[in-house]
């Protein structure tokens, strides 16, 4: 079994970790009894990973991803084991995928000579707008 990243890339389930441990806050009596929430580890460096997808995630600006390149995701939404589960691995693969999104390059623009025009006319009219709210002095 593999967690299918993209058509290309997969990862073998041997190389996530997953352990079940109790869930936080508010539950009731079952909360103290059952371990539903799940804690995922995935180590980028020690993965079958393509060079490109662990470089990208080493260098990915993500608090789940720890110095020592381990993720580690707490999924404790759902109340049953297996939802935690599977919720835990899709988040896995939104972390991956979101780090090998390449972002387009930003080209600079420049206004157009009507848009610096109708900007200074802006300026201009608030200019006088302004000058108009002067004391009014009186003439006897």
């Amino acid at each position: 079994m593999e967690l299918q990243i993209s058509n290309a890339v997969s990862i073998p389930f041997d190389e996530i970790e997953l352990n079940a441990i109790r869930a936080q806050g508010a539950g009731g009596q079952n909360v103290n009894k059952v371990s539903s929430a799940i804690h995922l580890r995935f180590d980028i460096n020690a993965s079958s990973l393509p060079e490109f997808y662990r470089e990208r995630l080493l260098r990915f600006s993500d608090q789940r991803i720890t110095s020592d390149g381990v993720i580690v995701i707490k999924a404790q939404r759902f109340r049953t084991q297996e939802k935690n589960r599977s919720d835990a691995l899709e988040r896995l693969r939104e972390v991956i995928k979101a780090a090998t999104v390449v972002q387009a390059k930003r080209k600079p623009t420049r206004p157009s000579r009507a848009a610096k025009e109708r900007r200074l006319k802006g300026k201009i009219q608030r200019g006088r707008t302004k000058s108009m709210r002067g004391r009014v002095s009186r003439d006897d």
